[in-house]
């Protein structure tokens, strides 16, 4: 007859330990700072928003006399929407970019599998993600919309006078960074969704450029109404001072619409993330 001993080599791990949320949090912060192309993508966001403000409000300086009675009724009605629009137009691309390159490069060089590992559960990993990516964006993006109106108000000033203290004003300028932080949100869900870096980047600029002019095409009350519940079409809107004659929502109603978008494709992102394998 034998007996059995069992010995413990030291305090049991629970089987169910896993990193806490903050360090999800650390983790995504670290990914996307030490990955170069986000650098170079804000830097670029910096200067083409600050460059295209400086540009295109100093042309509309210039050539004020020569334009028409229309263009002179748009920018007196919102100077703001003609000064931010002025930069937001082409650096909202650089977002677009790096949005798609932040979730679907991970699935190009394997980095998803590593993730996984340390992370099992795959939502709380692509909240954190979603968490840490917005916020920087939001930050970055309020702070390049202020530095974008500082540039083009005081050009501008000679022919429409505008400040932080009019109506609207204040929203609109902190409306452009909510734009922006909404729009890379945008951008990474469609990159979770599709996982392929190029045809991500071509069906969100797809969305942002390509979409709104051929639905402008539509006939009637209908394609009017489709066109204002466009994703950047309506989105755009948070960063006007006010609601322009022809607009069917307000600046508020347009943000919502815009993040009630940006939500679905994440819920979708979130399904194909749990249900696909990496």
């Amino acid at each position: 007859m034998t007996t059995v001993t069992s010995t413990t080599a030291g305090p049991a791990v629970p089987a169910d330990h896993r990193p806490g949320f903050h360090h999800l949090l650390l983790s995504e912060w670290t990914k996307i700072r030490s990955v170069r192309s986000t650098v170079w993508s804000l830097i670029l966001l910096v200067v083409i928003d600050l460059g295209f403000t400086a540009l295109f409000v100093g042309i509309m300086v210039s050539q004020w006399d020569k334009a028409s009675p229309a263009d002179h009724a748009n920018a007196v009605a919102d100077p703001t929407n003609a000064i931010l629009g002025s930069g937001f137009f082409l650096s909202q691309l650089t977002v677009c970019v790096l949005g798609v390159m932040v979730m679907a490069s991970e699935y190009s060089t394997g980095m998803i599998r590593a993730s996984l590992l340390a992370v099992p559960r795959r939502l709380p990993m692509l909240v954190a993600k979603a968490t840490v990516f917005g916020l920087l964006i939001l930050v970055l993006g309020t702070v390049v919309s202020f530095a974008s109106f500082f540039i083009g108000a005081p050009m501008l000033h000679s022919k429409v006078a505008v400040s932080l203290g009019d109506p609207g004003v204040l929203r609109a300028v902190i409306g452009g960074g909510l734009y922006l932080a909404v729009l890379g949100l945008f951008a990474m869900a469609l990159g979770g969704i599709i996982r392929h870096t190029a045809a991500g980047i071509t069906a969100v600029i797809g969305f942002v450029l390509v979409l709104e002019p051929l639905v402008q095409l539509l006939p009637g009350s209908f394609g009017k109404h489709v066109h204002a519940y466009l994703p950047s079409e309506a989105g755009h809107l948070i960063a006007q001072a006010h609601q322009a004659k022809d607009d069917l929502l307000t600046p508020w109603q347009g943000f919502g619409v815009f993040c009630v978008w940006t939500a679905v494709l994440l819920v979708i992102a979130a399904i194909v993330l749990k249900r696909r394998d990496a």
